[in-house]
């Protein structure tokens, strides 16, 4: 019987050790229905060096931004591990800001030959800044035309991008934290699932 118990206790150490959890959502039911397809993932990039940004940005330049610290390059690393241990499948290729934190971020995640940069999420980086409310609700309208649009069947679009103001959008969100969102198709609007985080670091 004791040896039987102690079989038992190493398998579930194993068991944890290869599948992290913590990157995952709590939900049984809300994980069950991402390994079926037919969500956006809304996720920010990982963990950035300390300050700002330049004020004249070169988005061809990483050396005018923030980049991935070597945390935020683990975290993107285990963060495309634990979508392929869970069995989430991934539309292909993967939407990114082309920021080089976002984009870096997605490479590291789901391989360099897998990333399109789309411009549109550098809008919502913007936000952050003193967007007059006339653009803002701008953007998030366009936002919501993008959210609107379900993934191939099957599948789950990956989108990296940045976090949002508070109460503004999909509100704050920590380095590499998903938003869940269930698209309603074009003009339906969208519905917001659920989320997760990979950890409870949160990059400035």
């Amino acid at each position: 019987m004791i040896k039987f118990w102690l079989s038992s206790i190493l398998l579930i150490l194993i068991l944890l050790q290869a599948c992290p959890a913590e990157a995952m959502p709590a939900d049984p039911a809300l994980l069950k229905s991402l390994q079926q397809g037919g969500y956006i993932l809304y996720v920010r990039h990982g963990d950035a060096t300390v300050g700002t940004d330049s004020p004249s940005v070169n988005l061809d330049d990483c050396s005018t931004q923030r980049n991935l610290s070597e945390a935020g390059r683990s975290q993107a690393i285990s963060y495309g591990n634990a979508l392929r241990q869970w069995h989430i499948p991934v539309q292909m290729p993967i939407a990114a800001s082309p920021f080089c934190r976002t984009k870096e971020t997605a490479e590291l995640a789901f391989g360099a030959g897998n990333v399109r940069t789309d411009s549109f999420w550098v809008q919502i980086y913007r936000l952050s800044g003193s967007a007059p409310p006339a653009q803002q609700e701008a953007v998030l309208q366009a936002l919501s035309s993008q959210l609107e649009i379900p993934p191939a069947p099957g599948t789950n679009k990956v989108i990296v991008a940045h976090s949002f103001p508070p109460g503004i959008g999909l509100g704050e969100i920590k380095s590499l934290g998903t938003v869940v969102i269930k698209p309603k198709g074009q003009g339906n609007g969208y519905d917001i699932a659920g989320r997760f985080d990979l950890d409870e670091r949160n990059s400035p």
